[in-house]
């Protein structure tokens, strides 16, 4: 899904557009992807990355130890991504 969204991303955007992305990075956690990879797939979809602002998570699966994954989820954080296309000069 994280994938046809950024393939197809750059056919949505004007030219100095921009699309907000955001995502947890519970994913990294689960070791299911990297920060590296998907740095590196935002860049092959000819995206650039101009900003990013974090937030922690306040849902009870984080702060209760007996929940599954919360080993995991207590070091998630939620990321909105500014996204632009890439330009000659990124």
């Amino acid at each position: 899904m994280l994938h046809t969204f950024l393939d197809g991303l750059g056919n949505h955007l004007t030219p100095h557009g921009e699309a907000w992305l955001i995502l947890s990075d519970l994913a990294e956690h689960l070791a299911l992807r990297t920060t590296t990879e998907l740095h590196t797939r935002i860049a092959d979809t000819g995206l650039h990355v101009t900003t990013q602002r974090y937030t922690a998570p306040t849902h009870r699966k984080h702060a209760t130890p007996t929940t599954p994954l919360h080993r995991q989820r207590s070091k998630e954080r939620t990321t909105l991504w500014h996204l632009t296309q890439k330009r000659n000069s990124d």
